[in-house]
């Protein structure tokens, strides 16, 4: 399926700004499930200081304001051909090990929530079934609704709650699986939303490492795996780790931020 995509992220300051510095993790990097037809990456009111692949193979620009101006905006497009609608990645090996993404975070530890949910049992044959079962416990647990949880919200805060979004989900589904000593790590990415081009935000999802098959991904807040309708950006532990923007600012400035995105065929 060939996408095209634009994602502009603008950010307004109620006055002039000395340095503001943001991480950005928004190119796609080819694989087994896509390949990039055309990217690119604009910078208005700043500038790319640095490009470089971080622990998780992740692309990253740090995108700087230029001194003095009130607005910076940064402006990800381009055309993407999806490869891969059975949502396996399959058995590939970055530079983070298989150990790495059994570790839980700030954002994934378990309590007695998360404690609570079905454990995946450890024959490989019996895992896949396990996994998407797990995945339709906590979208029963936990329905989706936005405005409920933030972006600092913990995966068993959002679950001793009574409603949260993808962002939750992901993050419970992998600090789930990794209470049965899976590897599981959290995906940011783009979603083709059949008759909505505009959308909010972007998505978010999670892969686990089964044996036999490799990385394997689980889509909670739509009881999917994964399909050609799917954009992977970044992955990492946690929502923090793949986050597509993330920064910091000197001042007092009040900032306004404001998100636009496209996706479709």
């Amino acid at each position: 399926m060939d996408l095209s995509i634009t994602h502009t992220t603008e950010y307004a300051y109620s006055a002039p700004v000395d340095y503001a510095l943001q991480k950005v993790r928004l190119r796609p990097l080819a694989s087994v499930m896509q390949s990039l037809a055309d990217w690119s990456l604009e910078v208005s009111g700043g500038k790319v200081e640095a490009s470089y692949r971080d622990h998780h193979g992740n692309h990253v620009d740090l995108v700087s304001i230029t001194p003095g101006e009130q607005v910076l905006r940064i402006t990800a497009s381009g055309n993407v051909t999806t490869l891969n609608d059975t949502g396996v990645l399959g058995p590939v090996h970055g530079r983070a090990p298989l150990w790495h993404f059994r570790q839980p975070t700030v954002l994934t530890m378990p309590g007695a929530a998360i404690a609570a949910l079905p454990r995946v049992p450890p024959e490989p044959e019996a895992q896949l079934p396990a996994l998407h079962a797990l995945s339709a416990t906590i979208l029963e647990a936990l329905p989706y609704k936005t405005g409920t949880t933030s972006v600092d919200t913990t995966a068993e805060e959002a679950l001793q709650g009574n409603s949260g979004v993808c962002q939750d989900h992901a993050q419970i589904f992998v600090a789930a699986a990794r209470q049965s000593g899976l590897p599981a790590r959290y995906v940011s990415g783009y979603l083709m939303i059949n008759d909505q081009v505009v959308q909010e935000a972007t998505h978010a999802w999670a892969e686990v490492y089964v044996d036999r098959i490799g990385w394997v991904g689980f889509d909670v807040s739509n009881g999917v795996s994964p399909d050609e309708k799917y954009v992977r950006i970044a992955v990492g532990r946690d929502a923090r780790d793949a986050a597509p923007i993330e920064g910091l600012r000197l001042g007092t400035a009040q900032e306004t931020l404001m998100v636009s995105l496209q996706v479709q065929q």
